[in-house]
Parts: C-alpha cells; structure tokens; sequence
C-alpha cells in the first residue's frame, strides 16, 4: 500500500495516514511538472516567428527565451520554504495558477516588452509550482511506490525538454487561426485549468508548518547570487561574454560566501536558516547531487549543441530536429522508470557503470556526426542507447540523493536537488554551447559543424567522468552509514 505521512491527526481529505487515489495524484503533479519542463523549450522554435511579428531585437527575444530561465533557477529554494510553511498543496495550485494566467498572459502580449515581463512571471509561478511536485512525492509515497514515482519525475523531466522542441514546431507550423507563435504559451491554459479543477479534489491537505521562519535575509542574499550567476550564464554567449557578465560571476561567488555566513549565524542563534546543515548533512546528499548536476549539464549541453548543428548546418527544421532528438529523450524516460527492475546487486554500482558507457558514448556520436554526415539509424541508434544509459546514471543517483533525508526536511532538500538540476541545465547549455560556438560560425558547412560537435562532446566525457567520481563518493557515503 502506499502510504501518507502526516502529523497525528492532520487532515488528509481521506482516512488517516493513507491517500485514497495515489495514481492520479500523480499523474496531477507530474503533468504540472512537464509544463514546467516544456516551457524552457518549447518557444526556441517559435523565435524566428515571434521576432517578424513582434519586431523584437536579438537582445530582446534572448530574454523571452531567457527570462524564464532566470526566474524559475532563482526562485526554486524560495518556492520550497514557502511550500513547507503554508502547505505543499496549496502551493502547487497557487504556482499552476500563476503559471497558467501568466501563460495566457504571454500568449496575448502586445508587444515584445510585455512579452518579457510574463515570461519572468511564468518562471516565478513554476518555481512555485515545481518544488511542491518532490515535496508531495516524499511526503506521500514510500518504498516503491516512492521509487517508481521518483522514476517518473526523472523521466518527465528529460522527455520534457525534448518534446518542447516537437511540439512546439508542431504549434507554429500549424499557424492556428493565424495566430503564429502564440499557442506555444495558449496551450497551457485549458490543461492548467483541468489540473487546478483536479487538484482541489486530488491533492492531500498536508499542513503547512507556521513555525518555519522565512530566514528573509537568506532569501535575499541568495536570490540575489543565483541571479548574478544566471544571468551572465544564459545570455553571455550569445552577447559575447561582455565585461558586465564576468563581473556578475565575480560578484555570486561573493554573495554565495555571504549567504553561508548569513546561514551558520542564523543556525548558531538558533533560528531556522533557509538550508539548513541537517539537510546537506544527508547521508549522500551533497555527493548525489553533485554527480546530478554533471549528468543534467552534460544532457542539455548535448540536446542544445545537437539541435544547433541540425538545424544551422544539416538544414533540418525544428520539427524534425526535435524528432531527432526524441531517441535520447525516450530512451531517459524508460531507464529512470524502469531501472529497478535490473538486478539488485547492480544498483549500487549501477550510476558509476553507467556514466562510464555514457560518457564514452557521447564521444563515439561525436566521431559518427564530426565528417559532417547525417542523422541515419546508426546515429538514432545510438542516441537511443545514449538515452538509456543517461537514465541509469541519473534515476538512481536522484533516489539516492532523497533516500535519507527526514520527512520534515523533504522541501528543503527538493528545493535544493531541483535547483541544482535547473542550474546544471543552464550551465551546460552556455559552457557547452560556448564550447561548440567558439569552434564554429553559424550556419556553417555539416563537416565544420561535426567537427565542433566533436569538440563539444569531447568536453562533454570530461563532464560526466567527474560526475562518475561523485557517483561513486556517493555510494561510498551510503555504505558507510547503511
């Protein structure tokens, strides 16, 4: 049975210490999940239609790109801590409502400025949203039910980012009604709207902790860092690092330092800081994270990289390069889902073994695609297999990063894990994409292209063999007190 934790006595909607239907309560807080996955994607392909319509500059259409980006990385822990203070329920329904009128907001804006301001709005109203989807899974489900549900959130998320791509080429081809890019955004409204109707009849009355403080000074100091460092990460290779952006990276590793002062004084006076030592000090926390952050920076630093020299040297439109890409996408989703059921005695070795073929395998597709040649079923085939072994390495790095963190620590510890993969997604699309640039001028001949593709997969065997060290640090971390 699955079974819900809850204080003695607190209110369920359903018999105490259990939830009535687990299965669509999940499917609830993963579909608001894939929402939030699919809009750092989706509007890529709507780019060339949003910039005639709207008349938007380069810099402009980089912050409706980035703008969600932006707010969704540096409000995450925030929308955690909100969560466990007023409820984790009700914090997903106040997200998915932002999320959804902002949504609607974006999709009739009236002009580029307007644009920008309801895609920094949607990314604030996922960053509410987002953290409550772990939340509810460690607080609802245990034992296997919580594995496979853990598998599920591993699996939407990488499917997410690669179905942005399909549907949203999907969408601006349709050009329904004459409405361009417009149903990228329009399209989340009536599926917010049946989740919130959902959600009020589905999502468990989990009480909020009135006694967590806000810890308003760590908030600050570190919503602040988080901005400094994302910023200059997802808009610097496309202005070409200007001076501004390395000053901003100087100043997050000060206000990072800051915000670890701020957190050990407020802890040593006894209040409650916003991450707490206890939940760092998780049995194989920091080190799973670590290795999850190499594995998401390295995915979407490929799908990135992939799709540019699809669709700037092999002349692919966004359609197809997103139908390209769905082979790693799927075979992410199948792995994290299904990896328990290999044999016991390889999980514990399982993301150690697996980032090793990973990492080996991004080069072999970097020699297959660096002569120029096309997408055939070789290269499917093997970005297939790509998907499978990325999934092995990161579902159960991802269980095992929340294995040990205590029920009352659970929003703590997702708003961290979910900012770091949200961070390594961002630092692998501007590292690795700064990688593949500086090798080439877009659009370039296909050999030109494969050999930065080459180059930037290189990189990325570097990425994931670190990752690879923390794998096995963390396996060691949970040995030592299993």
């Amino acid at each position: 049975m699955t079974h819900l934790q809850t204080r003695p006595g607190a209110a369920t909607g359903t018999a105490a210490g259990t939830v009535a239907r687990p299965g669509p309560l999940l499917a609830l807080v993963l579909c608001g999940q894939f929402m939030a996955v699919l809009d750092g994607s989706i509007v890529n392909v709507a780019v060339p239609t949003i910039r005639t319509d709207l008349g938007a500059s380069g810099a402009a259409l980089q912050l409706v790109i980035a703008g969600y980006s932006i707010a969704y990385a540096v409000l995450l822990i925030t929308g955690a801590r909100l969560g466990a203070r007023f409820g984790y329920g009700r914090l997903f329904q106040a997200g998915l409502a932002g999320f959804t009128v902002t949504s609607l907001a974006c999709g009739l804006a009236p002009g580029t400025g307007w644009l920008i301001a309801f895609r920094l709005m949607q990314g604030a109203g996922a960053a509410v949203m987002v953290p409550q989807v772990m939340s509810l899974l460690q607080r609802t489900f245990t034992g296997a039910a919580r594995a496979r549900a853990i598998g599920l959130f591993s699996g939407v998320t990488a499917a997410g980012v690669a179905f942005g791509q399909i549907a949203g080429g999907l969408l601006v081809g349709a050009d329904l009604f004459g409405s361009g890019w417009r149903p990228v955004f329009l399209v989340n409204v009536p599926i917010g709207l049946l989740l919130m109707a959902a959600g009020v009849r589905l999502l468990p009355r989990l009480p909020g902790d009135a006694s967590r403080g806000f810890d308003l000074p760590g908030l600050v100091t570190l919503a602040a860092a988080l901005g400094l460092l994302v910023v200059p990460l997802v808009l610097g290779h496309e202005l070409g690092w200007p001076v501004w952006g390395w000053a901003m990276l100087a100043g997050s590793v000060l206000l990072f330092g800051l915000f670890t002062v701020i957190e050990r004084r407020i802890a040593r006076a006894g209040g409650q800081p916003l991450i707490s030592g206890r939940v760092l000090k998780a049995p194989g926390l920091r080190p799973s994270v670590a290795g999850l952050f190499t594995i998401m920076a390295a995915y979407a630093g490929f799908m990135f990289t992939f799709a540019l020299h699809q669709q700037a040297s092999l002349g692919h439109g966004a359609l197809k390069a997103g139908l390209c890409s769905a082979p790693v996408a799927i075979g992410f989703g199948v792995t994290s889902l299904y990896w328990q059921k290999l044999p016991a005695r390889l999980h514990g070795v399982l993301p150690t073994l697996a980032g090793v073929l990973l990492g080996g395998g991004y080069l072999l597709l970097g020699v297959l695609l660096g002569g120029g040649a096309g997408i055939g079923a070789v290269v499917l085939l093997e970005t297939g297999l790509l998907g499978l072994v990325a999934g092995c390495a990161y579902a159960p790095l991802f269980a095992r990063a929340l294995a040990r963190v205590a029920p009352e620590d659970a929003a703590d510890a997702s708003g961290v894990t979910v900012t770091v993969l949200q961070l390594g997604q961002v630092v692998g699309v501007a590292a690795l994409g700064s990688v593949f640039l500086g090798q080439v001028d877009l659009p370039a001949p296909a050999a030109d292209s494969g050999h930065a593709l080459l180059v930037t997969l290189g990189v990325n065997l570097v990425v994931v063999f670190a990752g690879v060290v923390f794998a096995a640090r963390s396996r060691r971390a949970g040995a030592a007190t299993g």
